[in-house]
């Protein structure tokens, strides 16, 4: 499977070693190193815990894409991610106003 490599890899480009990959995880370093070589299946949860980690999608550690795509970022910016998250905290009410002023900011801009 693509995401054994991909989790060793991911490891030593961020210049960390087994054993505080296996902290992190709440494991042992010896288990943790069976994950690298494909002997252990990872749970979901953990896979997703070295996904957030290293700030890379599920897909990348599956080895489904080659593109480290940001945790539910799908492709956008942490600026725009930011921005989707207060709009979606804001009342029907509040959500039009804020559509309205941003498209007048975006009309001054042009």
């Amino acid at each position: 499977m693509a995401y054994y490599p991909r989790i060793r890899d991911l490891r030593e480009d961020n210049d960390k070693k087994q054993t505080e990959l296996a902290a992190y995880l709440g494991t042992t370093a010896q288990y943790y190193g069976l994950y690298e070589k494909g002997a252990n299946e990872i749970s979901f949860e953990r896979a997703i815990m070295l996904a957030k980690y290293y700030n890379v999608s599920l897909d990348y550690i599956a080895g489904l894409t080659n593109k480290k795509s940001k945790i539910g970022a799908c492709g956008i910016s942490k600026e725009q991610q930011e921005l989707i998250e207060v709009l979606d905290s804001l009342s029907p009410k509040n959500k039009r106003k804020f559509t309205a002023l941003l498209k007048q900011i975006i009309g001054v801009m042009k």
